[in-house]
């Protein structure tokens, strides 16, 4: 790893940054340093009106140069549940929707501590419900969903959902650096949250003020809905990518969600990123973790 990019990453990783006192004032770093797409780039902005909670939840829907394929992305942002939003990940959805040549439509969905779980699992769970339900003489909707970090976990808890309710599935799920488990501590059984959770910008200290803010309630947390390694059930799920990052403290959960899939007769494919660390896919689109993976997707997405 770069020596300069090891230095910065361990400057990010501070014992002196509490997420609880702190995450207002990331949000607004991140506004800051997030730019604007081009001018002339083709997105559009929709809301999807949520009857249960009277919500109306924000979507951006962006438009490749080049459309190859049909099946769109439904995307779901990271940020520890707390931090994040269309505009910080703009950049990041123009990058995906022009590389893989798909549509993507990315989701604005509530955020901790104000709106703590199970608020915006519930927005992103309404938005796949209407997005994939069948209109009128259209065929039925095939999706691809995708997500990072704690958006990942998102997308993996709502193919559990659709699967419990008798919905219809995305055809595929990409989850890049998935949170999977409950405990980001020292006693974790994963390795990677000792090996990796002091010097690699996200912390164990980190994920776990994140968790706290997203559910409270620690008995909460062990749910496979914010947990979907402790669901009983894996079986009949999508086909799954799983990219994780070499020095990542969510590394090994995320291998071990992949693994866990595939023993309940999933179709699974895990890649690492060597030399990478959490937040890779946010980069720009020629850095070397953000070809790999864009590469690894292509792959995975045109298998039948």
């Amino acid at each position: 790893m770069n020596p300069l990019f090891k230095f910065v990453l361990r400057l990010m990783s501070s014992p002196k940054i509490d997420i609880q006192e702190d995450y207002q004032t990331m949000r607004r770093m991140q506004r800051l340093f997030s730019k604007n797409p081009k001018p002339t780039y083709r997105f559009l902005d929709e809301k999807i009106y949520d009857t249960v909670s009277g919500q109306e939840i924000p979507a951006r829907i962006f438009y490749p140069k080049k459309k190859r394929h049909s099946e769109p992305v439904l995307y779901v942002h990271g940020g520890g549940w707390v931090i994040g939003d269309i505009e910080s990940y703009t950049r990041t959805c123009i990058n995906l929707a022009d590389s893989l040549g798909r549509i993507v439509y990315s989701v604005d969905y509530r955020l901790a501590p104000e709106n703590p779980y199970p608020a915006g699992l519930n927005d992103c769970l309404r938005v796949a419900e209407v997005l994939m339900t069948k209109l009128d003489d259209q065929k039925e909707p095939e999706w691809i969903f995708m997500g990072d970090s704690a958006g990942a976990n998102l997308v993996a808890v709502l193919s559990l959902l659709l699967k419990e309710k008798g919905r219809r599935l995305p055809i595929k799920q990409v989850l890049i650096y998935p949170v999977t488990y409950w405990d980001h501590t020292e006693a974790s059984p994963y390795p990677s949250i000792r090996s990796n959770g002091y010097d690699y910008g996200l912390t164990i200290k980190k994920i776990q003020e994140y968790m706290e803010l997203y559910a409270p309630d620690e008995s909460i947390r062990k749910s496979y809905t914010i947990s979907p390694l402790m669901a009983e059930d894996l079986s009949n799920q999508p086909a799954t990518l799983i990219l994780t990052a070499e020095y990542d403290p969510l590394r090994d959960e995320g291998e071990a969600y992949g693994q866990a899939l595939r023993r309940a007769g999933n179709g699974v494919k895990i890649h690492r990123i060597s030399n990478s660390v959490h937040g890779f896919i946010t980069y720009p689109k020629f850095t070397d973790p953000v070809e790999e993976a864009v590469d690894v997707m292509k792959g995975f997405l045109s298998e039948p």
